[in-house]
């Protein structure tokens, strides 16, 4: 339950940190029924007088926002992840000179686009390339995604990929994250500008306070903390303390080099491995995940040695890869078992590794093993929940011989699996998967000193 209050103090504090005022344009599109339409296209309207227009349908969305020129926005990640997916399979089909131009000029603005758009100091030769790219690829894109006059972008809910997230930030799209809940009637954290970083959330919102527990739980207070659960005063006493502090049930961490929040998992999914490194699968699993040929990836590690990954490859992006490479594959399971697309795994997984490296808390939970799933993982099978979320303890358990294989040292294993077809039949899918080792990286002694 939130109170008028509550959610005009997040809408005031939200407009004067990003500078929302009246000429902003906005598209109402979010479900009714979430806090994020409350705040993003009733309240923060009221306060700073923008104007909200509705879509024609669900499916004009893009175009509608296009046509209204929208200033202020907010989508999930999914909704970026499937604007570049989309632009980089139509690519491929392009002719060679256009291919040619577009990733030179991406090339571009990946080196310089983000300086740019943060004020920094770049070469006189590298603005004027950049405006080029403007004029000829950039531009054109943004009109294509309806960001043209975008000033101010969030995303929130999941993790969003670094690549996905730096490709529209070089584009000069104002993209941050926030970190948020009913609860807090959305803010938490966000991003300032100026300090934006891929895999933060930000910085506590104007008069939020934040502190972890002994447990690695994150814990707020603000004034748009919620009065309680609806008819329900064991919850409301379960989640806020007497003093007004919140838990939120997830864990998470300052990083030290910029005092911004990094979240890791939901608090009770926490784990350690038997020497005691803390375990976060869902930290781990969207590290992965931020890889556009990754669609879904499972990590195991809690109570273990060491840590392995089962991954689900992303038939669309892959498939358009093996394509372009001359990889013949006749199925999902064949294309998910060919030694190129495992070597293109492992080097994926071997940037996330070098990345974990320098984050003292989580630098002993590297990958040291890894398997291509020969299916995709499906609600149907009952192995993501029907919001897509993976259950990994049930994977554990379908999964068995494969968990086994990983942690006993064998090199391949074989698999049966039952599984439903869209027709509703049921059938096995029989499969001998290959696994294999990665290399990981000893912490700098600096980081582990200050772990200690």
């Amino acid at each position: 339950m939130l109170t008028h209050e509550n959610v005009m103090v997040s809408a005031r504090n939200a407009n004067a940190f990003d500078r929302l005022g009246r000429d902003e344009e906005v598209i109402a599109y979010l479900p009714l029924a979430w806090i994020g339409d409350h705040i993003f296209s009733y309240a923060q309207s009221y306060v700073a007088g923008y104007c909200v227009n509705c879509p024609e349908t669900l499916e004009t969305v893009v175009e509608d926002r296009r046509e209204i020129g929208t200033t202020y926005a907010f989508a999930p990640p999914r909704i970026y992840e499937n604007l570049i997916t989309l632009t980089m399979v139509r690519m491929e089909d392009a002719s060679a000179l256009k291919r040619k131009m577009f990733h030179f000029f991406i090339g571009v603005a990946r080196r310089w686009g983000e300086k740019i758009l943060n004020h920094e100091k770049v070469p006189l030769y590298a603005r004027l390339l950049y405006r080029l790219g403007d004029v000829l690829v950039y531009g054109p894109l943004k009109n294509r995604f309806g960001l043209s006059r975008i000033r101010v972008a969030y995303t929130a809910g999941e993790a969003i990929g670094p690549e996905i997230f730096g490709f529209y930030r070089a584009l000069g799209i104002n993209l941050k994250q926030l970190y948020g809940q009913t609860e807090a009637s959305v803010y938490i954290t966000a991003q300032p500008d100026g300090e934006i970083f891929a895999d933060t959330v930000g910085k506590p919102s104007p008069e939020v306070e934040i502190k972890i527990s002994e447990s690695g739980e994150v814990l707020f207070r603000s004034p748009g903390v919620f009065t309680g659960y609806y008819k329900d005063p064991e919850k409301t006493a379960e989640v806020r303390t007497p003093d007004g502090w919140v838990h939120t049930g997830d864990a998470g961490f300052f990083d030290a080099k910029t005092g911004h929040l990094k979240i890791i998992d939901r608090a009770k999914d926490v784990g350690r491995l038997d020497d005691g490194t803390l375990f976060a699968p869902k930290y781990l699993e969207n590290k992965l995940k931020f890889y556009p040929n990754i669609k879904e990836a499972v990590a195991l590690g809690d109570k273990r040695d060491f840590v392995c990954a089962m991954v689900n490859i992303d038939l669309v992006a892959v498939g358009s890869w093996a394509e372009r490479n001359n990889v013949v594959y006749g199925s999902y399971q064949e294309l998910a078992g060919h030694p190129l697309v495992y070597d293109m795994i492992e080097r994926h997984i071997d940037e996330v590794n070098r990345s974990l490296v320098g984050e003292a808390v989580m630098a002993g939970a590297q990958i040291r093993r890894f398997l291509v799933l020969h299916k995709e993982l499906d609600a149907d099978d009952g192995e993501l929940t029907r919001t897509q979320k993976v259950r990994r303890g049930f994977i554990g358990e379908r999964y068995a011989p494969l968990v086994q294989a990983l942690y006993d040292g064998s090199q391949q294993a074989d698999i049966a699996t039952a599984v439903t077809f869209e027709d509703g039949r049921k059938g096995v899918i029989r499969a001998r998967v290959a696994i294999r080792d990665v290399k990981v990286y000893p912490a700098p002694v600096r980081d582990l000193e200050q772990a200690a």
